[in-house]
């Protein structure tokens, strides 16, 4: 191992218990060893998942937040015995890999509960409610500290918990916690003062406005948590540690409104740095044994669920200050590079590291860490396209499947993370030859799941290099992990002595298995961009071309204001200059599948930096220097600038359709973003 880690492998303790190394496997929601959104039982997905990443050298693991009372059906945790008898034959398994375990338990949701359309049915209709109240109680799912608005679901309002339910809860957290210890779980992780979830809006002054004795003065908004925690020690004892899944900063400045990284003139209406100050001792002293840290609420998601545009270790400053005024350990997360983890654990300003959705992509990534295989480490580019991908717009509630909300914590890039009945690797019946058109993300994972099952893949790439489309995808200056990713997956090509014909552009006419001396043919050509039926279309410059390195002036205006379009906004005001986008839907990013975090941070970036954004307003004509639009109100004006650039979307480009033995990969059989290509290599290869 390289010895700039080496203080990552250190013992350190949480009160008695010691931990063997200060790498944390922080809590995802999905991995629940309790299960999810399902009645609670021992879920072996899960537990299979967790110990995969024991046996790969993790120091302590968080499994995903197990809810103290199941959101369906509503029995209480602790009610099912079985699943505990079945957790401690688990425990003992689990303890031979020397890693620890703390079961992070879940008072709620509230507001933060990410609400479809019909979930805010089953409150704002009561009758609806009632009827579905036995299976899926909305009603108390999205309870609170007090009535305050739904993070997802336009005039949805939590209603206040009642002090019996606030006691009910607090002694459900104990009889779960002493059944966990008994079936020898190393400790508890309350969840959560983080986030913005139920138990933080009771300590938040702007989602707390209650006059009982929690609500109103500092001692009152915390009594909740720290009844939990001394609960918990009266029922398990004083050595049995409690963590705290604790946000150092609300960085939040009102209700759908968070303040991005550089935004300092700003009123914190959540937990300011003297409150958390007060709140660490304050939460130490009531007897958490451990401080799980970061940044945010759901209203700032993208502090505590960093995408790709938020800077690396951008909670590390403020958790360290915290560690000031505190004795027990203290752990950070958010985008936590190893390196300078490893050096804030050596200067003592954090205890240890916490990293979460790295152990979706690779499970072995600290044994390839500790083997010196770093650039076997396959990266985690913080997509959220399939572990969190909640999409919020405006006119919507969340519209993620039903289906991603009950299986959360997958991976794109991994497809068998949390999915092994699905996916895995079969050695083949039969080898086979197969040849792969086209050499981007769909057709390198397709040759690489061939060549794992024993066939012999062949890629056709008509340039000189692999990666396709995603080489300009990856080129935004914030967009350095997807940069990784294409060379691993370049490494991985050439490693696994997978042959690739450059600079082979095949016609139609080609693509057949005779032709090729194949058996089999994938065709992995990707898509096109869009064109627009306006006159002058083909004097503006395709955000393809600018992702490629064309030039463009100083002030841009963009013709489309979703992902790609608000990316390269972005990635333009790094630069120095001055985009305006122009969006015919009534919102940016209006689409579904891409997560809250992710949105949230571009539009409000984009706001910070003043950059204008004309919604509802369709283009006219294009010219080199500048656009006619039409506005909402039907008047049309011009918008002048140095350069245009447009980005609708694309479209598929097969060459040929799919047919015997010959299989469409990517986005060429319908467009997407990585999870849809990798997962649909899978689908293909795995039938071959």
């Amino acid at each position: 191992m390289e010895q700039k880690y080496d203080p990552l492998f250190t013992p350190w303790k949480i009160g008695n218990v010691e931990i063997k190394n200060r790498i944390v496997m922080c809590s995802m929601g999905g991995t629940s060893i309790f299960g999810w959104m399902e009645p609670n039982h021992f879920d072996k997905e899960a537990a299979n998942f967790l110990l995969e990443r024991a046996r790969n050298n993790v120091g302590l693991i968080l499994p995903g937040i197990a809810p103290i009372r199941d959101p369906f059906g509503g029995r209480w945790l602790y009610q099912n015995k079985g699943k505990f008898k079945q957790l401690k034959s688990y425990m003992n398994e689990f303890h031979k890999t020397g890693c620890k375990l703390f079961i992070q338990l879940a008072a709620g949701f509230g507001r933060a509960m990410a609400m479809n359309d019909l979930m805010a049915k089953m409150i704002t209709n009561k009758a609806f409610g009632f009827v579905c109240k036995p299976i899926f109680n909305m009603d108390y799912i999205t309870a609170s500290a007090s009535r305050t608005p739904n993070r997802w679901a336009d005039g949805v309002y939590s209603r206040p918990f009642t002090k019996a339910e606030i006691d009910q809860i607090v002694k459900a957290f104990a009889r779960t916690a002493k059944l966990c210890k008994e079936a020898g779980v190393d400790g508890i992780e309350v969840h959560a003062v983080h986030e913005g979830y139920m138990l933080d809006q009771f300590t938040l002054p702007y989602t707390n406005s209650r006059s009982d004795e929690y609500g109103g003065s500092f001692e009152n908004r915390y009594r909740f948590p720290v009844e939990i925690v001394q609960a918990i020690k009266k029922e398990c004892g004083e050595d049995f540690p409690v963590s705290l899944r604790y946000s150092v900063l609300s960085k939040t400045k009102g209700f759908r409104m968070g303040a991005v990284p550089g935004e300092t003139d700003y009123t914190e209406v959540g937990r300011d740095m003297a409150e958390s100050e007060r709140a660490a001792k304050y939460l130490q002293d009531a007897g958490y044994d451990m401080l799980n840290c970061d940044n945010g609420t759901y209203d700032a998601w993208y502090w505590s669920h960093p995408p790709q545009y938020m800077p690396e270790n951008c909670n590390l400053e403020d958790v360290s200050h915290i560690k000031n005024f505190v004795d027990i350990p203290v752990v950070c997360a958010g985008r936590m590079n190893p390196e300078v983890g490893a050096q804030a654990v050596k200067d003592g300003r954090i205890d240890a590291v916490a990293i979460a959705r790295q152990f979706l992509v690779d499970p072995e990534w600290v044994t390839k860490l500790i083997e010196e295989r770093t650039q076997d480490i396959k990266p985690c580019i913080s997509c959220h396209n399939a572990c969190f991908n909640m999409a919020k717009y405006e006119g919507s509630a969340n519209d993620q499947d039903l289906n991603d909300a009950l299986h959360m914590a997958r991976c794109a890039l991994n497809p068998r993370t949390m999915q092994t009945d699905k996916y895995r690797i079969v050695p083949a019946s039969a080898k086979k030859k197969v040849a792969i058109v086209g050499g981007g993300i769909g057709g390198m994972e397709a040759a690489l799941v061939l060549k794992a099952r024993g066939h012999e893949p062949v890629i056709y790439e008509k340039s000189d290099r692999l990666g396709g489309v995603f080489i300009q995808a990856a080129a935004p200056v914030y967009k350095e992990k997807d940069r990784e990713l294409i060379e691993w997956y370049r490494r991985e090509i050439k490693k696994q002595g997978i042959r690739v014909e450059f600079g082979r552009e095949l016609a139609a006419a080609d693509i057949k298995p005779e032709k090729l001396g194949a058996d089999e043919v994938i065709i992995a050509t990707g898509s096109k961009y869009k064109k627009l039926p306006v006159p002058g279309f083909d004097e503006a410059m395709q955000a393809v071309d600018y992702l490629s390195g064309a030039e463009v002036g100083d002030n841009v205006i963009i013709v489309g204001g979703g992902l790609t379009g608000c990316e390269i906004a972005y990635d333009l005001i790094l630069k120095g200059k001055h985009p305006t986008i122009v969006e015919m839907k009534n919102d940016l990013i209006a689409v579904k599948g891409v997560c809250l975090a992710n949105t949230s941070f571009l539009r409000e970036m984009l706001a910070f930096k003043k950059t204008p954004v004309y919604l509802e307003t369709g283009v006219e004509s294009i010219r080199r220097d500048g656009v006619t639009v039409k506005g909402k109100d039907g008047k049309v004006f011009d918008l002048n600038g140095d350069s245009v650039i447009v980005s609708v979307g694309y479209a598929p480009t097969p060459l040929v359709q799919a047919g015997p033995h010959v299989h469409l990969v990517g986005d060429c059989n319908g467009v997407g973003n990585l999870r849809s290509v990798i997962w649909r290599a899978w689908d293909v290869c795995m039938k071959i």
